[in-house]
């Protein structure tokens, strides 16, 4: 309430995705500030330990009944795969200008829309090809192959976005039988347990200071990702995507102003190139799924589907 006045669900989506958007931004200046004196593989084994506790705690509230699964092969290769990609994105952040891992990185969608045809058996429609080329061409616009240095970073975060996409594919699969919480808890536990094993060859002691950026990672890693799902809660994708867009001008303003990072025109080119591909796909889908629900309504009102084709 406002005044005494109701919160629209609209309002209470962008609230919900201001504090996801400063939690992205917040968790990636952290990794920053870490990344120049702890290895990747301890940051990570520190903050999925932190996580551990904290899905134990939800799950001694509501129950370990909710861990059953038949699927533990997957939920394995799931988190080697993420491990990998989040390894990366740190390296990606310590080496590359805050914006361009995050431009690069939401390319993601569109390497796991390729890798869920490959293996999901989903289709191909004319918005995904679109968000495909785009998302390509936006790559290729931020990489300038021919006209630049070649930077060896570029690729890796380019990597890490293919190990996201990957990531993506193996989580949607896993959500068709098991529960939210049970891709949660082995996720913490088993990315605690790779990061432990790789931090043995690196481990350095950790310093006071360090303790509170890695505070930071670990509870905005889980607000940013809460947030987003409270927002879709209350507002369409269509609202809430173009908003997580938002995080690009947001990450670039705050490279600017704590680090001196300056905006590459190619990079700003290249995300606009992907961030549009992405939205014409998600506003297609959305319509086409609106239509089919519609569809779906008449159907049930006035008897059996016909057989006419639907022009695809």
């Amino acid at each position: 309430m406002i005044a005494g006045k109701p919160v629209s669900p609209v309002l209470r989506a962008v609230l919900w995705m201001a504090v996801a958007l400063l939690s992205f931004t917040a968790m990636a200046v952290a990794v920053r500030e870490l990344a120049g004196a702890m290895h990747a593989f301890q940051i990570l084994f520190i903050r999925s330990a932190i996580g551990v506790v904290i899905i134990v705690a939800v799950l001694h509230g509501t129950g370990w009944q909710q861990l059953g699964t038949q699927r533990l092969a997957v939920h394995g290769l799931r988190n080697v795969v993420h491990f990998i990609g989040q390894v990366l994105w740190i390296f990606g952040i310590q080496l590359l200008p805050l914006v361009t891992v995050f431009a690069i990185e939401f390319t993601t969608p569109l390497w796991a829309a390729v890798l869920a045809v490959l293996f999901l058996g989903e289709r191909m429609n004319r918005g995904r090809w679109v968000a495909l080329v785009c998302g390509f061409g936006g790559i290729l616009v931020i990489l300038q192959p021919g006209y630049s240095d070649y930077d060896p970073a570029l690729f890796i975060m380019i990597v890490c976005a293919v190990f996201f996409g990957l990531s993506v594919t193996f989580t949607k699969s896993l959500t068709r039988t098991d529960h939210a919480l049970t891709i949660m808890f082995f996720m913490t536990a088993l990315q605690t347990g790779f990061g432990l094993i790789a931090s043995i060859f690196v481990w350095t002691p950790v310093a006071v200071w360090q303790w509170s950026w890695l505070m930071v990672v670990a509870v905005t890693g889980l607000s940013a990702h809460y947030s987003m799902v409270r927002a879709f809660g209350h507002a369409d994708a269509t609202i809430v995507v173009p908003m997580d867009f938002l995080r690009l001008p947001l990450i670039a303003l705050v490279g600017f102003l704590i680090y001196g990072e300056a905006l590459d025109l190619a990079t700003v080119v290249g995300a606009t190139l992907i961030l549009s591909g992405i939205y014409y796909s998600l506003t297609r889908e959305s319509r086409t799924s609106r239509a089919a629900l519609a569809t779906a309504g008449d159907d049930r009102n006035n008897g059996p589907p016909t057989t006419k084709g639907t022009g695809r």
